[in-house]
């Protein structure tokens, strides 16, 4: 799945969110029923190969319809782009549930659940394509550095109007003809220079040079519309353009550290599970232990639905009606995983293990709720599918790293049990303590990232703030603007 969210990013970015569904369609469609057919026609009818290949569509076309919905709730919505993408952010993390739950109505079997996979997956994205528009936006240019005194001004106050009804948040006000990389360290900080928006036809307008009296008038438009003005520049940095840019590496790291956390008890809670009841109650039947993982899956789920829907809604709350920046999302999010990974190390009690699982999934939620908001800030939004695509490779690196040091703790404290012919651990949590206590010490370093990042955003717009007083209003950033 992750391996495609680069190319699949490009296409949509370059096309539209539509292509997107499409393409996703199809990958289900040449992914999901053969794998059914193959189950159903049993051992050796299709080849090894052959079925990876089925499984590679299935990740591709669910990366692409993801990615699709995402960047069409972005551009829809960019007032409130964390609420809007938290939606299907927060659907995406439940659908194991919702499918699941559709397949306890059906015939018992795998053949059953795959051939439910094969045409939900399908039906879904279909029935949801029409809907599915992505708004145009005028193109601008950007100024010259020497002609930061010509301005374009409109006839009526409505058309100005208009535009600030069409502003977003930085790197996503309108779309860009000319791609520039930034010129600060810092994806908040932009001083650059002003767009000249194209009139329609419908509007006189006319180039001025700017007087007393035309900086007066500037001003006074800044300042009835502080929440959404147009004199911040156009941000859209994707490709081989992020690798220069601390921010980028900034966010990389962080999304990756703490995935990996969460990742390392979401593919192996059944393993805390199972290793809890053999030491509580060594007559604990296995198909017990088989219905309680099942259960902690679910909490998983539900609990990452519930984490997507709180922080994409949080961090617009945020940003709007409190003025600070949506990296307190991430920091909430990485404040419990460590209580997460405390309650791992100290759970004995099988039946408490839910408060592990119900603390990652919501951690793990309140993370990926925020992120798309904090990449489309800091790189602009029309490039938003290929670069997300770029960050989900983060999750790939950290995930396999967590989970290969849980295995290698989990195997060293494990005995071969000769009647069933496997290895087994017995010792309840000394199977994997040790693996949560490294995974609290990643979690402690990404609590201590978080806070660094909020101070330095905070320094970079107070000497902003700074410099707009000693009359720099021309590249002032509304307050809605300077924060992630």
């Amino acid at each position: 799945m992750y391996a495609t969210g680069i190319p699949a990013g490009m296409m949509i970015d370059a096309k539209t969110p539509r292509w997107g569904i499409v393409l996703g369609i199809f990958f289900f469609g040449i992914g999901y029923y053969p794998i059914a057919r193959a189950y159903l026609a049993g051992p050796g009818a299709y080849s090894v190969a052959s079925i990876c290949l089925f499984s590679f569509f299935t990740g591709a076309g669910s990366c692409s319809a993801f990615t699709a919905s995402i960047k069409a709730a972005a551009l829809s919505f960019p007032d409130a782009r964390g609420t809007a993408t938290a939606f299907p952010l927060a659907a995406f993390g439940l659908s194991a549930l919702f499918f699941a739950g559709i397949a306890l109505l059906l015939p018992s079997g795998v053949y059953s659940f795959l051939v439910l996979l094969a045409a939900g997956t399908v039906v879904l994205p279909l029935i949801s394509l029409p809907f599915v528009r992505a708004p145009t936006h005028r193109t601008y240019q950007h100024l010259p550095q020497h002609e930061n005194q010509v301005l374009r001004r409109t006839s009526s106050s409505t058309s100005r109007q208009e535009q600030s009804r069409n502003s977003e948040e930085p790197g996503a006000l309108i779309e860009s003809q000319n791609h520039k990389s930034p010129t600060t360290n810092n994806c908040i900080d932009a001083s650059g220079p002003l767009p000249i928006l194209e009139a329609s036809s419908t509007e006189n307008s006319s180039l001025l040079s700017t007087t007393s009296e035309d900086l007066e008038d500037l001003e006074n438009s800044k300042h009835s519309h502080s929440d959404k003005t147009l004199d911040s520049p156009h941000l859209d940095i994707r490709g081989f353009a992020l690798l220069p840019l601390p921010e980028f590496w900034q966010l990389f790291c962080m999304l990756g550290l703490l995935t990996g956390i969460g990742l390392m008890t979401i593919n192996n809670i059944g393993n805390d599970a199972q290793a809890l009841w053999k030491h509580y109650d060594p007559s604990t039947t296995s198909e017990f232990i088989e219905k309680r993982q099942a259960m902690h899956v679910s909490i998983l789920s539900f609990f990452s639905f519930s984490g997507r829907l709180l922080s994409g809604i949080g961090s617009d709350i945020l940003v709007s009606k409190l003025g600070r920046s949506r990296f307190w999302c991430l920091f909430v999010s990485a404040l419990i995983f460590c209580f997460a990974q405390v309650t791992g190390t100290a759970v004995e009690d099988p039946h408490f293990l839910i408060l592990v699982s119900g603390l990652t999934g919501l951690a793990y939620g309140i993370l990926f709720g925020v992120y798309p908001s904090l990449v489309a800030h800091c790189f602009g939004v029309h490039g938003l599918s290929q670069n997300w695509g770029t960050m989900t490779l983060a999750p790939v690196i950290s995930g396999n790293i967590f989970n290969l040091l849980y295995g290698w703790i989990y195997d060293s404290h494990s005995e071969i049990n000769d009647e069933k012919g496997s290895m087994e651990c017995l010792i309840g949590r000394r199977c994997y303590a040790q693996a949560y206590w490294v995974a609290l010490g990643a979690a402690l370093i990404g609590v201590a990232t978080c806070l660094w990042t909020i101070r330095h955003e905070y320094l970079v717009h107070s000497k902003q703030n700074t410099a707009n007083g000693r009359g720099q209003g021309f590249n002032r950033r509304s307050d809605h603007e300077r924060l992630a």
